[in-house]
């Protein structure tokens, strides 16, 4: 019997997954079965990350109008703050007033007293 060559397919499969991982240590970029375990562990930890990332950027704007309002006023709160603002029915996100709370604290804190009023 003559013999069959294989196709081109799974070896252009194979380097491309060898190119997405070409950075990664030892056998990660070696072996193909590792390769494509380390390739599909990557892009889970990317979709779970790009989730995480909002969510600790949102935990640091809190945390930065929080204790801007506090130095001001001994008893006022960052969530009373956010109470008065949705009751106020001012559009303001959190990360617009993490940087007024930054870069102009005064503005942040004439916002403040304009609400309570």
């Amino acid at each position: 019997m003559t013999r069959i060559k294989r196709g081109y397919i799974a070896r252009r499969r194979r380097t491309k997954i060898r190119l997405f991982t070409a950075s990664f240590r030892g056998a990660h970029s070696r072996l193909t079965r590792t390769i494509t375990q380390q390739k599909i562990r990557a892009l889970v930890s990317a979709h779970r990350d790009r989730d995480r990332k909002k969510r600790n950027f949102r935990r640091l704007w809190i945390s930065r109008i929080n204790a801007v309002i506090r130095e001001k006023k001994k008893y006022y709160s960052y969530s009373r703050f956010i109470y008065n603002l949705y009751k106020r029915q001012l559009l303001l996100n959190r990360k617009i007033l993490a940087q007024i709370a930054i870069l102009n604290r005064n503005c942040l804190y004439m916002i403040s007293n304009e609400i309570q009023k």
